[in-house]
């Protein structure tokens, strides 16, 4: 019989503390909730968020490219197009399709110049440079490339890997340099001026305006520029793949004032003035002119020489060619500098087409009686300074009026002497004149000018005490010290002395003479502008231009005829200083108010000037004609203000230079 096995009795158990549970039901629950929300998370970004995320993912392969708006065209007063828009195509090269080793990329480049015209290393440098702002982009090389060198390059794309061409729309000015200075030029904004507020929101590598009407009216020209999107691998570079394209928008056109029959032949006129000059033993380097509108400020032509093509920046300038714009050679500049626009910016004394400024400022003031005989004999002494008339010829003691028809020196030197002790005689005329001050005309970079004064006499001379102290010097030759005297008024008088104004400024303050002449003595200081409206790409009127006068200003009608009658005779009368230049003229149908002047400059032959109004019921027109080392006004400036105005009234163009050495 089996016995059965005695059962060991079993061990107790140990009892489970209520804290140890409850650490146990916290630690799972914290557990739970993480595993929860790694859950959550992860059905979240799979489930709710993937679509947005992939989206996300893809768009990051995707690189916006701009595509350049077509640039609004630029139209003369008669709708005929001087500054277009044309489309061809444009030689650009693909970075990441151009041959792997340098050699093979510099042969290519020597191959593509060699069509192109340009340097190998031109072309080197270009690639560099629009790979470094965009490196997936296209670089374009030349846009104007022509139908032969296209020709070359379709016919043998293997031997130009990575050259390909693109329909561009680029700028054209399809009669040169004719205006240029007016309209300016276009390229591609620079990194200096996308800081500008003119281009704020302005991309790198947009073409925008620079100088003339382009710069000034740049916002309406430039449009609204598209966009285009690349696909790009994980190495930045550009993958053949479809994207959306979002067109660009081409720019507002623009109407100018500019007569471009007129603007021609006073270019014309301009270099047959020079010609004068150069035949009289005269350097004449460089001139300017400018044609207003009395009534309102309308510029009718403006031209400054040397002058440029601005076709010539539809390609890649190297630096010496940059810099010969500027007038400037290994950066030593030199004269003349063929971008600056002397008619604006051009700062000179004026000679005696000062002196209508001089009379009209005496003669309001009470100083000057116009029946006093002045200025007899051949100079006039003021302490130990002479103060002679040109070539010591003696008129004679005048009266105004004949005073200014034979331009006397030595009555006006004793005007100015007069004025001195009245104060700021003439400079306050002047300045209510509008000279020295900014015209707002619609161009950039306009001169200011100088009408010097006591004060500001004293300001140039403590400007020269503050350089000489900072530079331990004995003289910065900004001034040499000395206070005002009554000889600087007697030299103002004359359009001598410090005066440095423009064509421009001359011209707004004859025209202020002219409207109030024509308005029995109620006078505006005009706005001079060439702009006339904003148009749509297709003649619709988006906004008409408006430039009111800066000021209005009452002047004696009286003493105002006395002067005008003044400068008629100086046109017409015998002994007139432009009497021969004009002999021939209707000046019963197309009176002549003009003013010859010879203006002195430090080691320079003398400065030509020629002021004239010329009145008419309809189109009434002042012009102002300067050349630079001309010699005497009536030689020079006169016969060239004599072919601008036979264009505009439809006469004979007769090229009449005087005999007169008067200034």
């Amino acid at each position: 019989m089996s016995s059965l096995e005695r059962l060991r009795p079993s061990e107790p158990r140990t009892p489970v503390s209520p804290q140890l549970a409850l650490r146990v039901a916290v630690m799972g629950g914290i557990a739970l909730a993480m595993f929860g929300i790694i859950f959550f998370r992860l059905w979240y970004l799979q489930v709710l968020s993937g679509e947005q995320y992939v989206a996300k993912a893809n768009a990051n392969d995707r690189r916006p490219l701009p595509i350049p708006a077509p640039r609004g065209e630029v139209f003369d007063r008669n709708g005929v197009p001087i500054a277009a828009r044309v489309t061809t195509n444009a030689v650009q090269i693909v970075p990441s399709a151009l041959p792997a080793s340098r050699a093979a990329k510099r042969r290519l480049y020597r191959r593509l110049g060699r069509v192109l015209g340009m340097r190998a290393r031109t072309i080197e440098e270009l690639v560099a440079q629009g790979h470094h702002v965009e490196r997936y982009a296209p670089v374009t090389i030349k846009t104007d490339a022509g139908p032969a060198a296209l020709t070359v390059l379709g016919e043998r794309q293997n031997r130009f890997p990575g050259v390909r061409q693109e329909p561009a729309s680029i700028r054209a000015y399809p009669f040169g340099d004719l205006a240029a200075h007016a309209l300016g030029y276009v390229r591609q904004v620079s990194p200096e001026e996308l800081k500008l507020p003119a281009f704020k929101g302005v991309t790198q590598g947009t073409v925008v305006g620079q100088e003339g009407v382009e710069f000034y009216y740049d916002r309406y020209l430039r449009g609204q520029p598209g966009k285009q999107y690349v696909i790009v691998n994980s190495e930045n570079e550009a993958v053949p793949a479809p994207t959306p394209v979002v067109e660009p928008k081409a720019g507002y056109d623009l109407k100018l004032t500019l007569d471009l029959s007129l603007q021609r032949e006073a270019e014309k006129a301009l270099q047959a003035g020079i010609g004068l000059a150069n035949a009289n033993g005269n350097p004449a380097p460089a001139g300017a002119f400018v044609a207003l509108d009395p009534r309102n400020g309308q510029v009718l032509a403006l031209g400054s020489y040397p002058t440029f093509n601005p076709n010539e920046f539809a390609h890649p300038l190297t630096n010496s060619e940059y810099e010969a714009l500027l007038g400037k050679h290994n950066g030593v500049p030199f004269e003349p500098a063929p971008l600056q626009n002397r008619a604006v910016s051009g700062g000179y004394p004026t000679g005696s087409t000062f002196k209508p400024i001089t009379a009209m400022a005496s003669l309001e003031a009470g100083v000057l009686s116009p029946e006093a005989a002045l200025g007899g004999g051949s100079c006039i002494h003021v302490s130990t300074e002479q103060f002679c008339n040109a070539g010591h010829a003696d008129y004679g003691a005048l009266d105004l009026v004949n005073a200014l028809r034979v331009s006397s020196d030595t009555y006006f030197f004793e005007v100015g002497e007069l004025d001195n002790p009245h104060g700021n005689v003439i400079q306050d005329k002047a300045r209510q004149l509008g000279i020295g001050e900014k015209s707002k005309i619609d161009l950039p970079e306009e001169l200011t000018g100088i009408v010097p004064d006591p004060r500001w006499r004293a300001a140039v001379a403590a400007e020269e005490l503050r350089c000489e102290h900072r530079r331990h010097v004995p003289s910065c030759g900004i001034s040499d010290g000395r206070p005002w005297s009554v000889g600087d008024d007697m030299h103002l008088a004359v359009g001598q002395g410090d005066l440095l104004t423009s064509p421009l400024q001359l011209a707004v303050a004859y025209s202020t003479l002219a409207n109030a002449y024509m308005n029995h003595g109620e006078g505006t200081v005009v706005t001079p502008h060439l702009g006339m409206e904003i148009d749509d790409p297709q003649g619709g009127l988006v906004r008409a231009l408006n430039f009111p006068p800066r000021r209005h200003l009452h002047l004696d009608y009286s003493d105002l005829s006395l002067v005008m009658a003044g400068i008629h005779d100086a046109t017409s009368q015998p002994g007139g200083t432009s009497q021969d230049v004009w002999a021939g003229w209707d000046q019963a149908q197309h009176p002549v108010y003009g003013k010859t002047g010879t203006a002195e400059r430090a080691n320079q032959a003398d400065q030509s000037w020629y002021m004239c109004y010329i009145a008419d019921p309809t189109r009434p027109i002042v012009i102002a004609v300067t050349i630079e080392q001309g010699g005497f006004g009536d030689q020079a400036a006169a016969p060239a203000a004599r072919l601008i105005a036979s264009q505009w009234f439809g006469k004979s163009k007769t090229l009449v230079h005087g005999t007169n050495r008067s200034l």
